[in-house]
C-alpha cells in the first residue's frame, strides 16, 4: 500500500481534511503522515518537515504527495531533493486538496498502486465539474472505460435502497471493496444510462448520480468476476452499511 503525505499551510485545514478522508476507510488505512504549519501553531510549510513526512511513510509502493497552494508546492519539491539516497518514488500530485485527498486515500486504501492512486486523486473533480454543467475545454472528463474483454463477462442489476443514493460514503465503500478484488469491474446507472465507469473510481461511482430506486449495472471480467459481483449485489442490498437491520431489501 502506498503512503500519502499532506502539505498545508495550515494544520487544522490539513486534520480537517484527512479527517472526511479517513470517515470513508472502513478498512485497513494508507500511512498518511500531516507536514502542516510551523512548530508554533502559525501558518505556513517547512521543507524539512515535509521530507521527514514522506521517509516516515515510504515503503516499497511509494508516496504521494497533497499540497494546498502557494509555498507548499516548493516546499514538497525541495522536500524530494532533501531525501537522503536511495530514495523513495514520490509523487507530486496536482489534485485538488480536499477532494484529491478523499481519491486519494480510499483508492490507496483499496490497494491502489501510486499511478493509480495519482489518476483517481487528479480526476477529482470530474464529478463536481459533471454535476454542475461544466463542460469547458480544461474539464477533467470523468472516468471511463469498457468493459474488459479478458475471461468470462458477468453482469448484474440492483437496485439501490440507500434514501439518498450513492453519495461520498456508499461510493467509497464500494470502490474501497472493488479495489481489493482481482476483477475489472464496471458500473452504470441503468436508470439515466450514466457510465460505465471504473468500480474502484470513488469519484466515477459518484458521477453516475444513482438515486434511490435507480438501477446500478455491474459488469466484470477477470479471475475474481462472480465474487466482485456477487460483493456488490451483497452490499448493495445491505445499503453499503447505511440502512438499518429492518431497512434493507432485496434489489
Amino acid at each position: 500500500m502506498i503512503g500519502i503525505v499532506v502539505v498545508s499551510h495550515s494544520a487544522a485545514l490539513a486534520e480537517a481534511a484527512l479527517g472526511l478522508a479517513l470517515e470513508m476507510v472502513h478498512g485497513e488505512r494508507p500511512r498518511i503522515a500531516l507536514a502542516a504549519g510551523t512548530p508554533d501553531g502559525g501558518f505556513g510549510t517547512d521543507a524539512a518537515r515535509v521530507a521527514e513526512a514522506i521517509v516516515e511513510v515510504a515503503g516499497d509502493d511509494g508516496v504521494l504527495v497533497l499540497m494546498d497552494l502557494g509555498s507548499a508546492v516548493m516546499s514538497a519539491e525541495l522536500a524530494v531533493e532533501l531525501l537522503d539516497e536511495p530514495a523513495p518514488r514520490v509523487e507530486l500530485s496536482s489534485a485538488p486538496f480536499v477532494e484529491g485527498l478523499v481519491a486519494a486515500v480510499v483508492t490507496a486504501a483499496g490497494g491502489g498502486s501510486l499511478d493509480a492512486v495519482r489518476a483517481e486523486a487528479e480526476g477529482a473533480s470530474a464529478a463536481k465539474r459533471e454535476h454542475l454543467g461544466d463542460d469547458g475545454d480544461d474539464a477533467a472528463p470523468a472516468p471511463t472505460a469498457a468493459p474488459g474483454t479478458d475471461g468470462d463477462v458477468v453482469t448484474a442489476e440492483v437496485v439501490i435502497v440507500n434514501p439518498v443514493g450513492l453519495h461520498a460514503r456508499p461510493a467509497a465503500e464500494l470502490a474501497g471493496l472493488l479495489g481489493r478484488l482481482d476483477a475489472d469491474v464496471r458500473l452504470a446507472n441503468a436508470s439515466s444510462g450514466a457510465g460505465p465507469v471504473p468500480g474502484a473510481s470513488v469519484l466515477g461511482i459518484i458521477s453516475l448520480g444513482v438515486q434511490q430506486g435507480e438501477t446500478l449495472r455491474i459488469t466484470a471480467t477477470g479471475a475474481q468476476a462472480r465474487d466482485a459481483v456477487d460483493a456488490v449485489l451483497s452490499a448493495a442490498r445491505a445499503g453499503f452499511g447505511e440502512l438499518g437491520d429492518g431497512d434493507t431489501e432485496s434489489g
